[in-house]
């Protein structure tokens, strides 16, 4: 049976307090089930603003998109994801995974070890089973951003939830290979497929091709494109029945200044 599609802003945690608990009852009263925010030096520490916002705003569930593994210790990601949990009242999703490249000196700056794309991966496995001890009877959801085999072998063991991180450029026929290695690796396990989506609308704006990165220009205006979603909101809804038909995708991560363009969709599927 098909998930019933729910839908998060992806949110940068800046500001004085009031202006981001602002925003995030701004994202709630918009329909969306859930506040994302990057893990990013530059910005506010994910986990306090998240603590904060779902403090005001007590029916919105709260995820890191997602922790970088190397920036802390297992043990240390355990403990503060499960006390997330405590004090939200179980609104809190454990967003993790390995760290984006250009998080390596992020790692540096916090004096942690970047270590080998398999010593990263263990590092989640590791934060996740601490995460499940501290638990008890309580349980997180995990969600993980994973795109290669190992990466995508693990989510299917270990994560509730599943970001098929593939690249603006990666074809929809490969994403599609991805979902189904990823469904055939979790020998049945209920698991629910989520992806980001950059931009909503015709436009591509600048910051959209700096967040997808280098060499993306040209994918972000290929019309089969899975980072952007056109058309009229009837046609946006068609499109991601197609992706849940397709990939099993029940979950949309969306930019937060494409909250409003989004919000009708958002509307007609969830009903909020």
């Amino acid at each position: 049976m098909s998930r019933p599609f729910r839908f998060g802003i992806v949110a940068a945690p800046q500001g004085p307090g009031e202006t981001w608990t602002a925003r995030a009852r701004r994202i709630a009263d918009l329909g969306y089930s859930t506040l994302l925010t990057p893990d990013n030096l530059h910005l506010h520490a994910p986990l306090p603003a998240l603590a904060a916002a779902a403090t005001a705003v007590p029916d919105l569930r709260v995820c890191p998109f997602v922790l970088a593994g190397p920036l802390r210790t297992a043990r240390a990601t355990a403990w503060e994801a499960h006390t997330m949990t405590a004090l939200t009242g179980g609104r809190f999703d454990l967003g993790i995974g390995t760290g984006r490249p250009d998080a390596r000196a992020e790692a540096t700056a916090l004096g942690m070890p970047w270590g080998t794309a398999a010593e990263r991966l263990a590092q989640v496995r590791a934060a996740v089973a601490a995460l499940r001890e501290l638990d008890g009877d309580a349980h997180t959801p995990v969600l993980m951003a994973a795109s290669g085999p190992r990466a995508l072998g693990l989510a299917a063991e270990v994560a509730d939830v599943v970001t098929l991180a593939a690249q603006p450029t990666t074809p929809r026929a490969e994403v599609a290979r991805m979902a189904a290695d990823l469904w055939e690796r979790a020998g049945g396990r209920d698991l629910e497929i989520a992806m980001n989506v950059f931009v909503v609308g015709e436009e591509i704006p600048d910051r959209a091709v700096r967040w997808a990165g280098p060499g993306a220009a040209e994918a972000l205006r290929d019309p089969d494109t899975l980072v952007v979603l056109r058309g009229t909101p009837d046609e946006m809804a068609a499109e991601l029945e197609r992706r849940r038909a397709e990939l099993g995708v029940s979950y949309l991560a969306v930019s937060e200044p494409f909250a409003e363009a989004l919000a009708p969709v958002v509307e007609r599927l969830t009903g909020r």
